[in-house]
Formats: structure tokens, C-alpha cells, sequence
């Protein structure tokens, strides 16, 4: 196994920017949906190393593989969840060391694909494919779709998936609902109401709660994935979006776009305990793996907020290019 210096160089293909590299440190991917590019950012210095054009409509999301060497970018389309548009048909598929886009995965027809997640469970890539209702599965070896999981509802938006991969749950944008989906039977197992419009979602550490944002009311809905039930409600002081929890299960980031702020939800009580002033736009939400950092990409002000977790606070704001939305951290 690479030690994490050796790893980071390779990742980033720099020899003087890896020389002087901090151990450890960790590279942060960022889709720019409006560049139609990906950004490469060094954590360690907080700057963008290298920015990789993607032919077309940049997709919204960014999945990468767990040695780090290559990253995932479905090409989504060039309008939002639900609004009339061009249908991506192709997800790219980038060599993280070259820094270019070296294969596409054609789905043979307009699916608008969005959210991509390695499985390390199954080995398995999983892309959700909106227009046919479903969950595409890539076999990243190959290239290849091997299968599909049905959520059976419309715009089928973003998936988070159980730490075992048996279990995967989708946000339902227009339907306002959940899909609770059999990974491994590649069944729909539930379908719950959440409300008019849901957006994003995320599951705790220890997978008892699955969390999405109600975007008619200022809050977060929690389900029970033991019943596959909302259990309860948290109140936010503005209309959530992309929420993320802290490494310790602690803590819930929700990023509330409206606001330009970040609501910290306390696990234990289900309640905001505080908010954060961040950039315009906040969207999406990573969490270093030590979990001293969160990561706000900033659709509208065009950057991250990199917030400290012990003070609570903005601690820098790096530049990313236009409308900066999906991450993903390479570790």
C-alpha cells in the first residue's frame, strides 16, 4: 500500500508541487457545471493545482475510485433536475494523473445521469439515470453496464448507500419522496412521501438515519431506515440542501442556499445548534477524513468555504470555477 505522500504525488502527476506536498494531505475534486471542468485542489496550500476541460455540459456530480487514480463525471445535461433541457447520454471518465478525460461510458440513449458512488463493497459504480427511473451500475473495470437497481419514481436526483452497500436510498426531486432500494436484489423495497419538492441526502455513520431537505419548508426531513418511516422533523432556519455528517456521527452540516449559511444539526437532539456564514450558494458539503474540515462548494460565488470544525468558523474561501458544485475527496 502507497503511504499517503507517494499516493498524493502519484494522484497528482506534479513533481516540484508533490515535492513540496504536505503528508497526508488530501486533494478535493470540484465539478464546475457552468466551465464544464473539474477542479483540482491541494487542501494542504488552498489552491487549485489543475483545472481538466470536460467536453460538453460538465456534469453536476464527481464519484473517485477508492486508489484514488481516476474520477467519474456524468454529463448531466444544460438544465436543472426537471426542467426542459438537453438529456446527457455519457459519463466521463478521468485519468487523475494525466489530468484528462481518457473513456465514456455511453448509456446508449438521454438518461441525464447525476450522481455517481463507488461501491467498495461490490467493486461496483453506481450512477443514477433520471429519465429511466433508475440506478445504472458500471462495472469500472470494463466500462461497461452490467445492471440497474428501479427506484420506480421520477428524477431519481442523488444516492447514498449503507456502509455494507445492501442498502441505497434515493432523493425523489419532483415526487418529493425517498426510494429505499435493494442493492444487491436490485429491487425497490419502499417508496416514502417526504413532501412537495426533496432535494439531496445523506445517512448517518452508523446508518440509523437517512436525511433529506424539504424545499417547500425549512426543514430536514429524518428517517428511521429501521421502519423506512420519517420519524421526525428538524427545524432550520432557512430551506436546506446538501447536508454531510462530521467522522465522529456528531454533527449534521446542512447547507441552507438561501441564507448563504451552513446549519450544524446536533444528532443527539435533532436540533440546530448553530449556523455559519459561508459563500453564496452553498450546495454540497465534504468533510475531511480527519474531520477537522467541511468543504462548501458555492454555486453562485463561484468558490469553497472551508469551514474549521473546532471554532465553527470560515477559515479560508478558495476560488473554483463557475457555479462550483459537486465534490469529492481523494484520500
Amino acid at each position: 500500500m502507497k503511504k499517503p505522500f507517494l499516493l498524493y504525488a502519484s494522484i497528482l502527476g506534479l513533481g516540484a508541487f508533490a515535492a513540496s506536498a504536505s503528508v497526508g494531505a488530501e486533494t478535493l475534486l470540484v465539478a464546475n457545471q457552468k466551465d464544464a471542468s473539474l477542479s483540482v485542489i491541494d487542501t494542504a496550500s488552498a489552491k487549485v493545482v489543475a483545472t481538466i476541460p470536460v467536453e460538453g455540459i460538465t456534469g453536476h456530480e464527481v464519484a473517485v475510485s477508492p486508489d484514488g487514480k481516476t474520477a467519474y463525471v456524468p454529463i448531466y445535461g444544460n438544465a436543472g433536475v426537471g426542467r426542459a433541457g438537453t438529456d446527457g447520454t455519457e459519463m466521463a471518465v478521468i485519468d487523475l494523473s494525466s489530468h484528462k478525460v481518457v473513456h465514456k461510458v455511453d448509456f446508449g440513449h438521454g438518461v441525464r445521469p447525476h450522481c455517481p458512488i463507488y461501491d467498495p463493497n461490490s467493486g461496483k459504480l453506481f450512477v443514477t439515470t433520471e429519465l429511466d427511473k433508475s440506478i445504472s451500475i458500471i462495472d469500472p473495470k470494463t466500462l461497461k453496464i452490467v445492471g440497474s437497481v428501479p427506484t420506480t419514481q421520477e428524477q431519481s436526483h442523488m444516492l447514498v448507500l449503507s456502509k455494507d452497500g445492501k442498502r441505497g436510498y434515493t432523493a425523489n426531486v419532483g415526487p418529493g419522496t425517498v426510494s429505499v432500494l435493494d442493492m444487491v436484489g436490485h429491487k425497490t423495497l419502499a417508496v416514502i412521501p417526504i413532501s412537495a419538492n426533496t432535494q439531496r441526502i445523506a445517512i448517518s455513520r452508523d446508518g440509523s438515519m437517512v436525511f433529506t431537505a424539504d424545499q417547500k419548508k425549512p426543514q430536514l426531513a429524518v428517517i428511521d431506515t429501521s421502519t423506512n418511516k420519517v420519524k421526525s422533523w428538524v427545524e432550520l432556519p432557512a430551506v436546506g440542501y446538501g447536508t454531510a455528517t462530521t467522522p465522529d456521527g456528531r454533527w449534521l452540516l446542512v447547507a441552507m442556499r438561501g441564507a448563504k449559511q451552513v446549519a450544524v444539526v446536533d444528532l443527539k437532539t435533532l436540533k440546530t445548534a448553530k449556523t455559519i456564514d459561508v459563500g453564496d450558494g452553498p450546495s454540497e458539503i465534504v468533510v475531511s477524513s480527519d474531520g477537522k474540515r467541511a468543504y462548501v462548494a458555492c454555486n453562485f460565488s463561484n468558490d469553497i468555504s472551508v469551514i474549521n470544525l473546532s471554532g465553527w468558523n470560515v477559515e479560508k474561501t478558495i476560488g473554483a470555477g463557475k457555479f462550483a458544485d459537486g465534490m469529492a475527496m481523494v484520500r
